[in-house]
């Protein structure tokens, strides 16, 4: 019989507590004995990750259009190398921020045309965004949005010093944010299907209580 893999992103603004739930969520699995994978978006290749120092740390001012371009970049090669054969061998798989990242920060925040973003990720991950998926689909069956305020976020890494070392993207200013956040919600809303959209204000606790739940009841494994 076929393995069919499942494929999950994590997504939210600055101070979300996303990498919090992302540890917390791998390490249930591991308890749980399900077998997955976890990668990152820019990241999870040798090439990715290059390209992930590039976007997060260069000083050159980057446009929305030459970021995405690199995020793209790095994402072709991370559908080709690892999502897909991952998902082949029936694996979860973990996603620390994906394509729907680039519509937000990029698209919404940045102002680059959405529907070129969408032509641009359909090339890059190799399939349509709109027709019937695959059970290797490149597209994530359960994407959580964790949701919070740009000022709740700014105040949580204030909290805990991390405003001593924002990256580039980080940096930008709060109506660059406020657009981003706008735009995940706006995602979330055309893409009701995989979004689970959390409000990440709750107690760490509650926030992975919801997220256990929602995978719960969507995945088969």
């Amino acid at each position: 019989m076929e393995k069919h893999g499942f494929l999950i992103s994590f997504e939210g603004g600055e101070g979300c507590g996303k990498s919090t739930q992302v540890k917390r969520f791998l390490q249930y699995l591991e308890e749980r004995e399900i077998d997955f994978l976890f990668t990152r978006e820019p990241g999870g290749t040798e090439v990715g990750e290059k390209i992930r120092d590039i976007l997060l740390h260069d000083k050159s001012d980057l446009s929305a259009n030459t970021e995405f371009l690199l995020f793209s970049a790095s994402r072709s090669k991370l559908v080709e190398d690892v999502i897909r054969p991952a998902l082949r061998e029936g694996k979860v798989v973990v996603l620390d921020r994906y394509f729907d990242s680039s519509f937000a920060y990029q698209g919404f925040g940045g102002g680059m045309n959405l529907a070129t973003i969408e032509k641009i990720t359909e090339l890059a991950i190799g399939e349509d965004l709109k027709t019937k998926k695959s059970p290797q689909s490149a597209v994530p069956k359960l994407t959580f949005l964790l949701d919070l305020s740009y000022d709740a976020g700014m105040k949580r890494k204030s909290a805990d010093e991390k405003l001593k070392n924002l990256d580039r993207i980080e940096s930008k200013e709060k109506t660059y944010h406020e657009r981003v956040r706008a735009g995940y919600l706006n995602l979330s809303k055309k893409f009701d299907d995989r979004f689970c959209v959390i409000d990440a204000s709750q107690s760490v606790d509650t926030v992975f209580e919801n997220i256990r739940r929602e995978f719960e009841k969507r995945y088969d494994g």
